[in-house]
Formats: C-alpha cells, structure tokens, sequence
C-alpha cells in the first residue's frame, strides 16, 4: 500500500477520520470508537503506513456519509496508538493528537477517507503579558479544577508541566463544558495568546455559573427544609389537639380560612386576618381569648370590601326625585341639590355629611329615602332613640370582655 504524500514542508495527503460529537485537541489522547467502512478503511491505510491520520469534527452527527460542507475546516494530524477490533464489527482505537490542520480536498467518494491537509501551526509570543497570562491561567484552572471539573487525574500535570502558552491551552480546553462549535472556535485559533484569552475568559464565566447554582441549590433545599419543618410541627399541634379534645374546631378553622379566601380583601386586611387565623389554631377553642379573636374574624370576613354601588350625581335626576317625593321643602332641596352639585364637581360625595334636624314627622327620613333613591344608593336606617353608652354606637375594644 502506498506512503502517505508530501506535496510541501507544511502540506501532506493522509487517512481522514470525520468524527462525532467530538472535538480533538493537540497534546490530546482520546479513544475512539469506528463503525462506518469508509472510517475503518482509512484506520487500516494509517496502519499499514506511519500510523498517522487526520481527524475532524462533523457539524451535524447524525449525518450517515457527510459531504465536504458537513466538516469543519480545522482538524488535528496525530498517530493510532494502538486499536481493538470488536465482535460487532466496530474497531476501538486509541489515538494521539499533534498539530493541528486545514484540510485543502477531501475525497470522500473512494473506498476509504482522504485528505490533502495544510500543517497549522500554533504561533507562541512569550512577552511579559503573555507571562502573567499564563500565570493567571494556571492559578484559575487549579481552582477550576477542584470545584468545577471532575475526574481529571492529569490536573497537577497540567498545572507543574512546562508547556508553552499553546500547549497550555489546548490542555484545559477539552477540560471546559462547551457546545461542539464553541470548541471547533477554539481549535480554529492558531494564536496562542487569543486562545488562552478566551480559555481563561471561559473558566471565570464556569466559576461564576458554579456560584450562582450553589445559591439556587441552598435556597430550594432552604425551602424544602422550611416546609418539611413546618409539615412535622402541624402533624404535632394536631397529634395534642386529638388528645385535648379539640379536633372539632378543625372545621371551623377551615371554615374562617374558606371565608378570608373569598371575601376579596385588601392586602393589610388580609395579612392581620391570617395573623388572627394563626393565634386561634393555637389558643384552647373555649378560652375567652379565642372568642375575641372569632368575633373579630367574624367581623373581617363580613365586611364588603370591594362592594360598592356607582353614584348618579345627576343635578336634574335629583331634583326631579325630590319633587316627585316632596311638595314645599324648597330650603331643604336646595341645599340637598347644592351638597350633590360639589360632589359633582369633586368626584365623590365625601366630606361634611347632612344633618337633618326637626319634630317627628316633617320628613326627615323620606328625604334621606329620596336622596337615597336620587344617587342610586343602598338606603339603611339605624334607629338611635335611647341610647346613651357611645360603645354601642363605636363598638368595645376587643379586649372587651362582657
């Protein structure tokens, strides 16, 4: 079988791998598992010659027999080490990367993959600001190493080694968790100094991702330990509740719990009737306290909140209401009609209220009636005669007991 062709110092035709889902590295020793016969044709023309061969990434693997567009431009020029010939048919080889290379043709048509390859090789500059790169590279990559990567037996090596700042790079790059084409980027890159900018630029960004999942993973394990905690203290109360006697009053809990979902209050309201909810799961359910606290959620829960009706401010409704309820009372429909006209103007009817003062029987409450009526308004009469304690007008302090 013939030798592998040297048309040039940097140009050479030897075997092609197109491999999957894999980007190969220089300074890199990889397995590698061949099943398609133009693959393993190739593998047996490297054997049969110098053992080298030219491997390069598919951009789509699931491509059966790939096209020159479906190969990446950069590849790696390296040597079988040696191979496993496997009962079904596929060979396992282990291979050895050297230098990188840009294939000019590729025969993909034969029996077995060929390619005429340039040899690309990296361009180093060691000046001061390539030295403290390195230098910084090399003191990131040991943490890298211990709170990002796993499994790397070769992290001291890389770390003590006296690698130049390309060998350097291609080390830790098949070390980093990155997407095919961001690696294919990488092995692009012939500069060595841009390549381990972007390498060290990578690890700070893999650190920082590492920080942020540890805050997310204690939070949601914080939460997780805030609910289970509470679950056991709940199973508790309700273990002694069961023992004093007191699982009856789960139902009424549930209940005020229902009426504080439906009642649609504000927020503040809200968050005071759930803190009261709180205190009476706790307290004895024929404590004095506990009737306090039921008759202030009774009161919480009864209050319409969001219902509220829509005023007719209309000066010639009004007056027209008034007069079909009233004959006379003119004094009296002016101002009525004066109190309407200033709401009209503000928007709304609060501020001074209207007192109406005169004998039984003049008209005092079939004119609220029809002032009422006039601005479309719920009318409610509350009877005061005789009484004298303001409590029962203000209400009692809920600390009132009696």
């Amino acid at each position: 079988m013939d030798e592998s062709k040297t048309f040039g110092p940097e140009i050479i035709e030897i075997p092609m791998l197109p491999m999957r889902n894999i980007v190969v590295f220089p300074m890199m020793t990889t397995p590698f598992f061949i099943g398609r016969q133009q693959s393993i044709e190739a593998l047996e023309d490297a054997l049969a010659n110098d053992r080298q061969i030219f491997v390069v990434a598919q951009k789509d693997p699931m491509i059966e027999n790939p096209s020159e567009s479906d190969l990446y431009e950069v590849g790696t020029i390296g040597n079988i080490l040696q191979i496993m010939r496997l009962p079904n048919g596929t060979i396992k080889a282990l291979f050895e990367a050297k230098h990188r290379g840009r294939w000019l043709h590729v025969d993909l048509n034969e029996s077995s993959y060929k390619a005429r390859v340039e040899v690309v090789h990296s361009r180093d500059e060691q000046d001061t600001e390539m030295i403290a790169l390195v230098k910084s590279v090399k003191e990131e990559f040991k943490g890298f190493i211990k709170k990002v990567a796993k499994n790397v037996e070769s992290a001291d090596k890389i770390t003590s080694g006296n690698y130049s700042s390309g060998q350097l790079a291609d080390l830790i790059a098949p070390l980093l968790t990155l997407e095919i084409s961001k690696q294919q980027e990488l092995l692009n890159i012939s500069d060595s100094k841009l390549r381990l900018e972007l390498i060290y630029s990578r690890m700070l960004e893999e650190e920082e991702h590492r920080k942020i999942e540890q805050k997310l993973k204690e939070r949601v394990q914080g939460q997780i330990g805030k609910t289970q905690k509470e679950y056991y203290l709940n199973e508790q109360m309700k273990a002694i509740q069961k023992e004093l006697g007191s699982e009856d009053s789960k139902e009424e809990l549930d209940e005020y719990e229902e009426r504080i979902k439906q009642c649609d209050m504000t927020k503040e309201a809200e968050e005071a009737a759930r803190k009261e909810l709180k205190k009476l799961k706790l307290m004895p359910p024929m404590s004095s306290e506990a009737n306090i606290v039921r008759n202030y959620l009774d009161w919480l829960t009864t209050v319409p909140w969001k219902a509220e009706t829509q005023d007719n401010l209309s000066l010639e409704h009004t007056e027209s209401v008034l007069d079909a309820d009233h004959f006379g009372l003119e004094k009296v429909k002016e101002r009525i009609i004066e109190y309407i006209a200033v709401g009209n103007l503000v928007g709304n009817l609060r501020g001074p209220i209207i007192c109406l003062v005169g004998p039984p029987g003049v008209g005092k409450t079939s004119l609220a009636r029809s002032i009422a009526r006039a601005i479309d308004r719920k009318f409610v009469r509350m009877s005061l005669g005789g009484v004298r304690d303001e409590a029962e007008i203000r209400g009692h302090r809920r600390t009132y007991i009696g």
